[in-house]
């Protein structure tokens, strides 16, 4: 008797835990399911004005107190009409690397890099499947495309790739929800093209 009631406890618990372990999977999905677009956006914005991309990808202007977000190019990226004068390499021998007075220009040893368009104009990501925004950021693959150039300094896509699923999802979501701005960024240029 003692034996058939142990064999049944240790059923019912193996059988417990199997429909917690389920009911853990289930859960999970229907949660990712059950964010809704509006909670999406919410928490993409939330994200991306904390992580700091208006700091490169929006340029800037001159307000009272310094460089301010220029909002009606907010995540255009480095403007295609801004031209940058030669930067003085020397100081890349000194440990140095230039940035361009609106944040959205980088140079040093790689080269000079321009900050991507992130609107969700056809220019920025518009196009862009989420497959793509989540290569980009986690393999840190130009245009989330496989065997495109890798994306260069100062992007800290290294860092942003751990960032969880539904974190780059609401990231996604929320660019894709921005107005889109016209503007196609210039291509990287390597230290002889400067």
């Amino acid at each position: 008797m003692r034996r058939s009631i142990l064999i049944v406890a240790i059923l019912t618990s193996a059988v417990v835990v199997a429909l917690v372990a389920c009911a853990d999977s289930k859960s999970t999905s229907q949660k990712v399911a059950a964010i809704s677009p509006d909670s999406l956006i919410k928490r993409g914005e939330y994200l991306v004005t904390s992580i700091g991309c208006d700091d490169c990808h929006t340029p800037k202007k001159m307000g009272p107190q310094g460089p301010e977000l220029d909002l009606d190019r907010r995540f255009s990226g480095h403007p295609s009409t801004e031209v940058l004068g030669k930067p003085d390499q020397s100081v890349f021998k000194n440990g140095y690397i230039l940035f361009g007075m609106g944040l959205t220009t980088a140079v040093g040893p790689w080269g000079a890099s321009y900050a991507a368009n992130i609107s969700s104009d056809t220019t920025g990501i518009g196009m862009w499947t989420e497959e793509q925004f989540f290569r980009a950021i986690r393999k840190g693959l130009s245009k989330g495309l496989e065997g495109n150039r890798p994306l260069l300094p100062p992007m800290p896509w290294f860092v942003y790739k751990n960032l969880n699923d539904d974190d780059l999802r609401s990231v996604f979501a929320y660019l894709k929800s921005t107005k889109p701005v016209k503007n196609v960024v210039p291509q990287p240029k390597g230290l002889k093209e400067l």
